[in-house]
């Protein structure tokens, strides 16, 4: 069967571009034993992405010239030489941004759409939802009547991530890159304050604001000088969930900000980066509970959904201006 693909033509200087991508055509070869036929319904884009462009050791192995991208993704099974498997099943997999591909079964998780949208299992019950779960409740552990600041918060885990410290009984504000998005965190994910960025003339002095009681709870999911001006803001004791840095995934060079160790040194304060491949064995907890959180109607959440195979690469660039509300997918079919 001849199947699209998209691999890495080049590494990227800065910002990714078009011509960093290449659309190929294969054959996706024979079907063995233990192995199933996929047809990609959703395909997920995320910022770590980005540095798996690079040439560079990190947490998640390299994109390499010339093959293709991967992620996580949602697809259908077209034929099966597994009993774990049988066509028409729905499966969640870390694959190739290709239309058509092979894979074993052991890599593939059954995912039910019957009890949520497909595209869930990449946002809010998929590695967001999971990552804003750890974050928060195992680094951040908010209590009632502290302070929550989420910076990316209208984004995929940011949205979540703010509502699960409302759960926890905390004052919750996001800051996002629009009236629109801040308007969205507070009408419909209950957020009780939220800050855009792009219209405030003076960060720390906004946050202080909003903020009167200070900042208990800070989870980074952009760095850069938004997270200096949370971090103005500080209480004793407080806490700094570091997910990600999407400001500075696309700088050739580090830029120079303050020197932040007075600052938590003074506060007492406590900082973890992670990802939520620290949390593996435990996901099956996180998934419960944001199940149950759905079901109960106290979380809600939404995505961007592009269609079309053919706007990946678009899609995947539009994460860094932020054109995305929630999870960014595409959808193939």
């Amino acid at each position: 069967m001849k199947s699209k693909q998209i691999v890495l033509a080049s590494r990227p200087q800065g910002l990714p571009s078009s011509e960093n991508f290449r659309f190929e055509e294969r054959e996706t070869g024979k079907l063995n034993d233990n192995e199933v036929l996929l047809k990609t319904w959703y395909i997920s884009v995320d910022p770590y992405m980005r540095g798996r462009m690079n040439d560079i050791k990190s947490y998640a192995a390299s994109f390499q010239l010339d093959q293709p991208f991967s992620g996580g993704v949602v697809a259908t099974v077209i034929e099966s030489r597994s009993s774990s498997f049988v066509e028409s099943d729905t499966v969640f997999g870390m694959l190739p941004w290709a239309t058509y591909c092979i894979e074993k079964a052991e890599n593939l998780r059954k995912v039910d759409i019957q009890s949520a949208p497909p595209s869930y299992y990449l946002g809010i019950l998929g590695m967001p939802g999971l990552t804003a779960y750890f974050g928060m409740t195992e680094i951040g552990k908010p209590k009632a009547g502290e302070t929550v600041v989420i910076s990316g918060a209208a984004g995929a885990v940011g949205i979540v991530a703010g509502q699960i410290a409302g759960i926890k009984g905390s004052r919750v504000v996001g800051i996002a890159g629009s009236d629109e998005k801040c308007k969205l965190l507070k009408e419909q994910f209950g957020f009780d304050e939220a800050i855009n960025y792009k219209t405030a003339k003076a960060m720390s002095k906004v946050i202080a604001d909003v903020c009167p009681k200070g900042v208990d709870v800070y989870y980074d999911n952009v760095g850069g000088e938004i997270t200096d001006a949370v971090l103005d803001n500080l209480n004793f004791h407080s806490r700094i969930a570091l997910c990600g840095q999407i400001s500075l995934y696309n700088s050739t060079e580090i830029p120079m900000g303050p020197r932040v160790f007075p600052k938590l040194l003074t506060k007492s304060a406590l900082v973890q980066g992670f990802i939520v491949g620290n949390y593996s064995e435990r996901f099956g907890e996180a998934f419960a509970y944001l199940t149950q959180w759905i079901n109960e109607g106290k979380m809600k959440y939404t995505e961007t959904i592009i269609q079309g195979f053919n706007k990946l690469p678009d899609a995947f660039i539009a994460l860094f201006s932020g054109k995305n509300q929630g999870k960014m997918l595409i959808e193939t079919e």
